[in-house]
């Protein structure tokens, strides 16, 4: 429970963040590029820092790393609530980034290993379930709680998130030894291999695509359909609903249609969300939301399934380096979301909100191209 709370306040940071660049971009009198590039430098400090970290954190006990961890994430939460300005406010987004790059490996090893084997899969879903618990809850409050006491207090409140889950890894949680950790040798040989290699490419491409609209969502809906906060926060409880049903759906279809296939419908069903989302762009005000809430519900659904199949794909590439592939792949993730934010604030910056679905649809067909490329590698090196 106390990590899936750490976690819970963990991805309430990390996503609440786009609902909140308009009013960040005012008050810290930047622009709203300049305000996007605060996702990019949380994401490449959190791609770049997992590896990092995990290799560095490796001899440490557990329950002390954890809350190191935390403490750090806390910390740096109310820096930033506390910033004086943008270069404040990014320092303490790269705290932020390393700090959860830190907290979140640990804390699945942490829950596989004290569930022990016939309890995994149930401790590992705890943690799961408290980032998809921030998508569907904790992104719309923050969002509402900004709109409401200014965006410092959503990261005032997230630090209180943290320090609850803080003082419950102190109190409850028991010692745990270290385990084996992969060098960042063996982390860097494995991303070599060509089959990984495609699959990583095709989960930073389908992130890229998310992000180029999700990170300047509330500026696009504002722009396309006069949505403001109070109707923002709704569109992201819908998202975070359909993306935790699409997440449960993206295990079941696995099972039954194999990973590949499944990534190749939930990509499809993403390129069909963006297209969706620019031509209901095109519509007038008034009528607009009648073609983009479902292209969103669509878009939440089939991207978070797809990330699932995702998962299924590198575990069968390497079964006994299924920890470490994982690890790659949410580098991968983060990287795909550090790409997505710098591309939209190229759009957005030359005056194109309405064209990000466009963009976001072109990731998406490379992403489909790329699964075609991996099928093509894992051939080659049988």
């Amino acid at each position: 429970m106390w990590l899936a709370l750490g976690a819970f306040a963990i991805g309430t940071e990390g996503f609440m963040i786009a609902g909140l660049l308009p009013a960040l971009a005012r008050d810290l009198n930047v622009g709203l590029p300049a305000a996007g590039h605060l996702v990019t430098a949380f994401s490449l400090a959190y791609a770049i820092g997992a590896p990092v970290m995990a290799v560095l954190t490796a001899g440490l006990e557990r329950r002390r790393l954890l809350a190191v961890a935390m403490a750090g994430f806390c910390i740096a939460n109310l820096l930033a609530a506390l910033a004086p300005g943008y270069a404040g406010l990014l320092a303490a987004r790269l705290l932020l980034a390393l700090s959860a790059a830190t907290f979140m490996p640990a804390a699945s090893g942490y829950a596989a290993a004290m569930g022990g084997p016939e309890r995994r899969g149930r401790a590992l879903s705890m943690v799961t379930n408290g980032l998809t618990s921030a998508i569907i809850a904790g992104v719309p409050l923050g969002v509402l709680v900004g709109e409401g006491f200014g965006w410092r207090a959503t990261f005032l409140s997230v630090a209180g998130l943290a320090m609850i889950s803080l003082f419950g890894i102190l109190a409850r949680l028991p010692n745990q030894a270290p385990g084996v950790i992969a060098s960042l040798g063996e982390r860097v040989a494995l991303a070599k291999r060509i089959d990984v290699l495609a699959v990583l490419s095709t989960t930073v491409l389908t992130v890229a695509g998310t992000f180029t609209v999700y990170t300047y969502l509330g500026v696009f809906l504002a722009d396309v359909a006069g949505i403001g906060s109070r109707g923002l926060a709704l569109v992201l409880l819908g998202f975070g609903l359909a993306s935790a049903a699409g997440a449960r759906l993206g295990g079941i279809m696995v099972d039954q249609w194999g990973a590949t296939q499944t990534v190749i419908v939930g990509g499809g069903l993403t390129v069909l969300a963006y297209l969706i989302l620019s031509l209901g762009a095109a519509l007038a005000p008034a009528h607009s939301m009648l073609a983009l809430l479902p292209a969103i519900l669509l878009w939440g659904l089939a991207s978070w399934g797809l990330m699932t199949a995702q998962q299924a794909r590198l575990v069968a590439l390497a079964p006994s380096l299924a920890s470490l592939s994982l690890s790659l792949n949410s580098s991968a993730i983060y990287l795909g979301s550090a790409t997505g934010a710098a591309i939209g604030a190229l759009v957005v910056t030359n005056g194109g909100v309405g064209r990000l679905g466009w963009v976001a649809a072109g990731f998406g067909v490379a992403a489909l191209l790329a699964v075609q490329a991996s099928g093509r590698a894992a051939s080659h090196r049988a």
